[in-house]
């Protein structure tokens, strides 16, 4: 059977072609009982608009990219955060008809490959995921003048709207905690130096410690469980006083307590632990682990509620989002 044109929708409603392009179309210059007549005889004929065409009518792709500035084996990893990003802007945006396309960026060659493929005008916008300090594309992608939205602030300085937590508060809050909890040798497992969420949450355990005069106790680790086991046995190695640590987050809080197990000490009788972001793993550790909670979904969400907004032409206000101190047994 061959596919019902618009000139056959026409010709049964009675109106000309260009009437029925605009109905399909979505344009508001048609009264409601011509656009009802449209639409029934759209119905009896079974005519599907052809994407294509209604694009280089509308201009739009009806795609947004979700960039990933990160490997394919970190994304796919045990972090639970991708999966809770791209599920949850995944249905926002499915909400509203248009079509999540995932982008990975992990190296230079991607970076060229996600660059060209934007410039190429086959989305609407770009929501950027895991930036880190020496990335290329949140300047590229701003030249290209197509509207970004960043998920956490940027980690160079350029004018993109970003969705973030207050890292600096949920950290201070994890670690005023652990000093209203008496212990005294607060040690750190921060996260990667070149990323924002690494660099706010690390400032945020040295204010706490700078106005109570103890000194910082520092080691770095990549955001991965393995990274804070192995930033836990330096600590330790450093100074075996250690009596509590804040992680910057969960999968690093996971790895630093294996460590501290393997090293006999008791969580949280010798050493307490905090950690940050509250993934579903957290409630499951033995003991479960105290964690300042972020909530991936909505944050997401709201990256996809601002993309939409730039879109109409709405304000590119930068939006925060409010982080809680869960308390468990681990502290």
């Amino acid at each position: 059977m061959r596919r019902p044109t618009l000139e056959a929708v026409a010709a049964r409603a009675g109106v000309s072609r260009s009437t029925v392009s605009r109905v399909v179309n979505g344009q508001t210059t048609v009264t409601a009982d011509i656009r009802d007549l449209v639409m029934r005889a759209v119905n009896e004929l079974g005519y599907v608009p052809n994407g294509a065409a209604r694009n280089l009518v509308t201009q739009r792709t009806n795609s947004v990219a979700l960039v990933v500035s990160e490997s394919p084996n970190r994304v796919f990893s045990d972090d639970p955060m991708f999966s809770t990003v791209i599920r949850s802007a995944s249905l926002e945006l499915e909400a509203v008809n248009k079509q999540v396309v995932l982008l990975l960026a992990g190296s230079p060659e991607s970076h060229a490959r996600v660059e060209h493929y934007i410039a190429g005008g086959h989305v609407d916008g770009v929501m950027l995921v895991s930036s880190h300090g020496a990335d290329p594309l949140p300047v590229a992608l701003t030249r290209l003048r197509v509207p970004v939205v960043s998920y956490g602030r940027p980690a160079v300085p350029v004018a993109m709207p970003y969705v973030d937590n207050d890292n600096v508060d949920g950290a201070a809050t994890a670690v005023r905690h652990l000093l209203e909890r008496g212990r005294r040798r607060i040690a750190t497992i921060a996260g990667p130096l070149d990323m924002i969420g690494g660099q706010d949450r690390l400032a945020g355990y040295r204010e706490v410690l700078r106005d109570s005069d103890r000194r910082s106790i520092i080691a770095v680790g990549d955001f991965t469980r393995e990274s804070g086991a192995v930033a836990m046995r330096q600590l330790l190695a450093d100074d075996p006083e250690i009596d509590a640590v804040f992680a910057a987050n969960d999968l690093m809080a996971i790895g630093a307590m294996h460590a501290l197990r393997q090293a006999g000490r008791r969580i949280p009788e010798e050493v307490a632990i905090v950690g940050y972001d509250d993934i579903e793993a957290a409630r499951y550790t033995d003991p479960p682990l105290t964690t300042i909670h972020t909530p991936h979904a909505e944050q997401a969400a709201a990256m996809v509620r601002l993309l939409l907004s730039l879109f109409d032409g709405g304000p590119a206000e930068p939006m925060i989002v409010t982080t809680d101190l869960v308390v468990r047994a681990s502290s």
